[in-house]
């Protein structure tokens, strides 16, 4: 609707009177939509404007726009729930208080409604109470403050569509016992014939295809057919299963399981099948997910900023094809791609300006056929996205843990584990990747994990900043996905929620970004696989787990890697899999971590005991590894042609304590040799001084790179030059140089060695670099020192 349509006439004096500042414009549900651009319009024409809304941040957020953005500073928002009599008095008694009179009403606050079948009865109550009663609430409490003088202009406009019609409302029963509507011929129904737990056997299936959506029930619980045996079909359904009955309906979409795709994801929390929860509990009022909830997974009507590349019409697009980009956040620029099945000649593109996921930006021709496009796309979440080529990974994914950076890279697109029991910090290492790595996107799915734990991660990652480049702080969320699916969850959900996040983690590397996922944790995946596989009774395997584990696992992990993407302009992306395992017991045998032991490429082995010892990142360098190193060795030798070398005496150290423990404890430490004395020593100061972290401390939180090249520097510079003194010196009265001596003459540099970690990344490089030199060139002045005393 037009706004400018339900204008009065300019010529007319009520219209003069309309038009001047004095007027007062009510606007219900004007935070998005046909509401916020009725109240832009108004506000624009000099009206006062008071624009309402449910949800008190949107609506804020609806007028921050229209002043920062549009110059509007003649809006003003009140809250206002019109399906609430408490709110609509409440309402009333405030703008008489704040505005006196009134000139002009708009009811646009509407609540969608599908078919009735399709809703329960909750929502339908909802839709009643906005839609129809709301309106005549809220005119019979505002209907006194109009302007009553002849000169007034006073109107009430109640904005509708077709929809708002009743001359369709077919009972639930009328759909069930006589005919179905139109869309949902009866061939698109079977009935369910068996139900265990969160799988479903139905019949009347003919035609249905493997891992096909399915409505299941008169809820319209969602499940996926996971095999088909003739006209029989196996559900295996997303929700809870109480309360279905032989012969309830099962409905057919004729679609793969699928995610929404486009702008909006990021900052956003979804369950396993890509609900949006902070949007169900919205409309449900309830903590709890209701049984067969259908909210689309990103809002159709949040505008966004669409800037389109120097294309024109007759410009050729295939597959992959960046054709705009969208302002996101501060963090992301949202890069807008041809779906990969797609191609054709430009016959429109839309202009730049402020466009709806609903509107049209993109139509092709192609073989005298036309497309439409919009900003969003869908794709089926076991279907790999595909892409140009793989290449070989070849920098390195830095954390800001030095033990994982220094000892035990990964790479961008690399495979990680990260097996650990309960309370070995698998959450402090997740925080960090998603703090500090060098990705550019951060997809966090917590799958079956405890719901505290989620929890905490859903109220810790809002308040997680990080530091930009140019000294900005910024929320980690601007750059983050959560999909949260915890273990009071359908189990089958579980198994979903991990595919759903390497889909949406495979949308932003196809944008060109460097994508980290987080799977926390997969052996909770897993058990949800060995609870299907006992329903379907399939032969179990090791522990009950089904014989296709491996194969499933590793079908999941090849999904990560460093690709050359579809499309032009020409671009890589990456994704990193960290996949997080919860062996019971921290017993490393279990058949998961087995499984994905043989699949990773590194394996960062958590230790019990040095959590215990409050070592964190309790990473064991005994049992952790790398394949990856011979990979990154370019890198390396570009960075510091040393650093190999370093590191691997580094290990070599903390390998030879690990020999001479034994020894220690049966001889004593005393008993050792001058040389072992400094191999314990220094392998102390590695364990305590490098390997561990604290993060909570502004210094130690996060350690570039070039700081821990230089630590390890200057602790193996340390190591050799006291090997060479005991080796070649003799100290006084013919007494070799001992270790004691070494600690005692040169204490000081030792305390320098082991207040390396004190220094803060906030100084600079070069401020840090100068400090570590200078350390370095002090090591070897006081050693030759040293030896020419005891000459």
């Amino acid at each position: 609707m037009e706004v400018k349509d339900q204008l009065p006439p300019p010529y007319s004096t009520a219209a003069r009177r309309w038009w001047s500042k004095e007027t007062v414009a009510v606007v219900t549900g004007g935070n998005k939509g046909i509401g916020f651009a009725v109240a832009k319009k108004l506000a624009e024409k000099g009206l006062t404007v008071v624009l309402t809304a449910r949800d008190v941040g949107r609506g804020k957020q609806a007028v921050e726009t229209l002043r920062c953005r549009f110059g509007l500073h003649n809006v003003s928002f009140l809250q206002l729930d019109v399906s609430d009599p408490c709110s609509v008095e409440a309402f009333a008694s405030r703008f008489r208080q704040d505005f006196g009179l009134l000139d002009i009403l708009v009811n646009n606050a509407a609540v969608s409604f599908n078919e009735i079948h399709s809703n329960s009865v909750k929502h339908a109550e909802t839709v009643m109470r906005t839609n129809f009663y709301g309106p005549r609430l809220l005119i019979e409490a505002l209907l006194p403050f109009f302007r009553r003088s002849p000169s007034s202009f006073a109107r009430i406009l109640n904005l509708s569509s077709r929809l708002g019609s009743f001359t369709k409302m077919p009972s639930v029963y009328g759909a069930r016992l006589t005919t179905f509507e139109d869309s949902e011929k009866e061939s698109e129904y079977g009935y369910v014939r068996k139900v265990s737990g969160p799988v479903v056997i139905a019949d009347g299936m003919a035609g249905a295809a493997m891992y096909e959506l399915v409505r299941v029930g008169h809820d319209n619980l969602i499940g996926e057919i996971i095999r088909l045996e003739g006209n029989s079909a196996t559900i295996q359904v997303y929700e809870e299963t109480a309360g279905l009955m032989v012969n309830d309906p099962v409905l057919r979409t004729r679609k793969p399981l699928s995610v929404e795709l486009g702008p909006g994801i990021l900052g956003n929390i979804f369950d396993g099948i890509q609900r949006p929860l902070k949007t169900i509990a919205k409309r449900s009022g309830d903590v709890y997910i209701p049984r067969g909830v259908s909210v689309p997974a990103l809002d159709k009507d949040t505008l966004w900023e669409f800037q389109p590349k120097k294309l024109g019409e007759g410009d050729l697009l295939t597959g992959g094809d960046l054709y705009a980009t969208v302002f996101e956040n501060s963090l992301m620029q949202h890069h807008v791609a041809l779906p990969p099945d797609a191609m054709g000649k430009i016959s429109y593109i839309a202009p730049p300006g402020q466009y709806s996921l609903k509107d049209t930006v993109l139509e092709l021709e192609f073989q005298g056929e036309k497309k439409k496009f919009t900003m969003l796309q869908t794709w089926p979440v076991r279907t790999p996205r595909p892409v140009a080529s793989k290449l070989a990974a070849d920098t390195p994914l830095l954390t800001g843990q030095r033990v994982l950076d220094a000892l035990f890279p990964s790479v961008l697109g690399g495979t990680c584990a990260i097996p650990g029991a309960f309370g070995c910090g698998k959450t402090v290492i997740s925080q960090a990747l998603s703090k500090y790595s060098n990705s550019d996107t951060v997809v966090y799915v917590g799958c079956g994990e405890r719901g505290n734990e989620m929890a905490e991660v859903l109220m810790d990652f809002p308040q997680l900043t990080m530091t930009l480049p140019d000294g900005r702080e910024e929320s980690v969320m601007k750059r983050t996905t959560l999909v949260a699916n915890t273990s009071n969850m359908p189990v089958a959900a579980r198994e979903a929620s991990i595919y759903t996040g390497i889909t949406i983690a495979e949308y932003f590397r196809d944008m060109g970004y460097n994508v980290s996922m987080m799977a926390d944790s997969t052996s909770r995946w897993a058990e949800a696989l060995r609870e299907i596989s006992g329903r379907l009774a399939e032969m179990p395997a090791d522990s009950g787990y089904p014989a296709y584990l491996a194969a499933r696992l590793a079908s999941f992990y090849e999904r990560a890697g460093k690709v050359k993407c579809l499309g032009g302009p020409e671009r890589t992306g990456s994704v990193t899999i960290v996949g997080a395992v919860s062996p019971p017991g921290g017993d490393f045998s279990d058949p998961v971590t087995s499984a994905t032991l043989s699949i990773v490429q590194v394996f960062w082995g958590l230790d019990k005991k040095l959590a215990q010892r409050k070592h964190f990142p309790s990473v064991n360098w005994l049992i952790s590894y790398s394949k990856y190193s011979t990979a990154l060795e370019p890198f390396y030798e570009q960075f510091d042609s040393d650093f190999i070398n370093i590191r691997t005496k580094a290990r070599e150290v903390l390998q030879r304590e690990d020999d001479l423990n034994e020894i220690v404890q049966l001889v004593g430490k005393d008993a050792l040799a001058e040389g072992d004395k400094i191999t314990l020593e220094t392998a102390k100061l590695l364990r305590e001084d490098y390997l561990a972290q604290n993060a909570f401390t502004p210094y130690d939180k996060f350690c570039p790179f070039y700081k821990s090249v230089w630590m390890m520097r200057n602790i193996i510079h340390f190591y050799n030059l006291a090997n060479q003194a005991v080796e070649k010196g003799a100290g006084m009265d013919g007494q070799k140089i001992s270790y004691t001596l070494i600690k005692h003459r040169l204490g000081d540099l030792f305390y320098r060695l082991v207040s390396q970690k004190f220094e803060d990344p906030a100084e600079g490089e070069p401020a840090l670099v100068a400090k570590f030199n200078k350390l370095y060139d002090d090591l070897t002045a006081g050693f030759r020192a040293l030896e020419d005393e005891t000459r």
